[in-house]
């Protein structure tokens, strides 16, 4: 048993946005046996530009049923059915996210109509429901609305399923596909065919169960042959263009997660089901791997990983020396505008003043010298007796700067010169991590026999990559951290 589900929301993120109208048709393999719709009222206002694409208005939903008056009838009327949508994974999401709200754990298995009808009617010029049906003949009316969408995709779902009947149909062109279609028409099926599908339906129907989280354009095949070792991987368009690139210890494992997450938004499912292929580099190295998506992310600028192409540390700890000799540390943004390297990067400017305010009391700094507490006077905290007066001259610059250089050492490179060896990409390889006076100098592989006395022996090893506040603190952090086959080598 099949369940045929289309639904209208107020928006396409599924953790904010509400169900305004749902659909389901049943289907038995061979024909729809049962049907509802049903308005929704989602509990707030529907946007004007979604009212604009559905006509679905305020008024129409004020009477309707809530979501939960509603609940107990999806779910017995999806009980033992596999659910089917066209986009499964946003439908889905959604229905799984209205009833998590309501403490229950809704769990079905899906199929996706979009990736069957690639599988079945290739070449197509569109596979989006409105274009797919325009162009292989199957009527649309109520385009946008719930009944519409799902009584066509339960037409769509009835041509596929009739399509696995043929024999020959995996090799036929859409066209050829479109014409068996024809000839098997209810008419002309015998009784047999109506009470046993055949054994090439439950081949497609299973595997198309098996593959529905994973996107139309990727095959099983493809996910097969990916290697569960550490490096980084693209994500392709049709085009052959990098949209995505990302970084594991695992990239089978990785990659896996990826594609059974549920859909978050509209651009999460136009990002999935615009994934056509994927690749990979190997780099054995974790520390390599996470420095090399960093580049890769900066240099490709992919569609979808817009949020990290300038910097994933948008804000940082600095330092000044004043005209009194007075070493200052402060926070601010860390981007374009400011082309120094920040002491330390961190996620945000109420991270960064937070992580500020730690050091200001663990080495009795200046609140006022810091940037803490705007004042032409003293600072609170030598008001009451916390600080040695170095917002007011009272304190020699020689003596405070000391606290500070402690308070810079504890957030910095523990060495200035150093080399991170860790796991090549074979058995017979090491990686090289290279910092040099506290500058990220780059990485690369070397032979595992390689050895070397001295940083500039290291230095002409590696790949010159560029270095910043991204890398900085990738490397602050990783290094903090034993890992596993990785050994530190020291040097000044």
């Amino acid at each position: 048993m099949y369940a045929i589900i289309d639904l209208e929301t107020t928006g396409g993120q599924p953790a904010n946005d509400r169900i305004t109208e749902l659909a389901i048709f049943v289907h038995d393999g061979q024909q729809v046996v049962d049907s509802y719709t049903t308005l929704v009222n989602p509990g707030r206002a529907i946007p004007p530009f979604i009212t604009q694409l559905t006509g679905i208005t305020n008024d129409m939903v004020a009477g309707a049923p809530r979501f939960h008056e509603v609940a107990r009838k999806v779910v017995e009327m999806t009980e033992g059915c596999v659910f089917v949508a066209h986009n499964v994974r946003f439908d889905y999401s959604f229905l799984k996210k209205e009833f998590a709200d309501l403490g229950y754990n809704y769990s079905r298995k899906t199929l996706c109509t979009v990736r069957l009808s690639r599988s079945l009617i290739p070449g197509q010029p569109s596979y989006s429901l409105g274009k797919l049906c325009q162009n292989i003949g199957i009527p649309l009316e109520g385009r946008h609305r719930a009944a519409g969408d799902a009584e066509a995709t339960a037409i769509l779902f009835d041509r596929l399923l009739k399509i696995t009947q043929a024999s020959d149909a995996a090799e036929a062109t859409a066209a050829d596909a479109l014409s068996r279609v024809d000839a098997l028409a209810p008419s002309g099926r015998s009784p047999a065919a109506e009470k046993k599908p055949s054994p090439r339906r439950v081949a497609a129907m299973a595997q198309a169960i098996k593959t529905a989280l994973l996107p139309p354009l990727i095959t099983p095949e493809k996910v097969a042959s990916l290697p569960q070792e550490t490096g980084v991987y693209y994500f392709h368009n049709e085009a052959g263009e990098v949209i995505y690139v990302g970084k594991s210890i695992n990239i089978y494992k990785r990659i896996q997660q990826h594609f059974a997450v549920d859909v978050k938004s509209r651009k999460s499912l136009d990002f999935k089901n615009s994934i056509a292929d994927i690749t990979w580099e190997l780099t054995g190295s974790e520390l390599v791997a996470l420095l090399y998506e960093s580049h890769l992310i900066k240099q490709l600028k992919p569609a979808y990983n817009r949020a990290q192409r300038r910097s994933v540390f948008p804000a940082g700890i600095y330092l000044k020396t004043d005209e009194q000799g007075y070493k200052r540390l402060f926070y601010g943004r860390a981007d374009a505008r400011n082309s120094e390297i920040p002491i330390i990067a961190l996620g945000n400017q109420y991270k960064a003043q937070g992580f500020l305010y730690h050091k200001v009391s663990k080495y009795n700094l200046c609140q006022k010298l810091c940037g803490l507490y705007k004042t032409d006077g003293s600072c609170f905290a030598y008001q009451v007796h916390q600080c040695q007066g170095a917002c007011v001259g009272q304190e020699p610059p020689e003596s405070y700067n000391e606290r500070v250089d402690a308070a810079i050492d504890s957030i910095t490179y523990e060495h200035e010169s150093f080399v991170v060896v860790g796991p090549g990409r074979r058995a017979d390889e090491k990686s090289l991590v290279v910092v040099e006076n506290g500058r990220y100098l780059g990485f690369g592989y070397v032979d595992e026999t390689f050895t070397a006395r001295k940083i500039t022996d290291f230095r002409q090893a590696v790949q010159p990559y560029a270095d910043n506040k991204d890398v900085q603190q990738i490397i602050r952090n990783h290094v903090r951290t034993k890992r596993k086959g990785e050994q530190v080598k020291l040097f000044g």
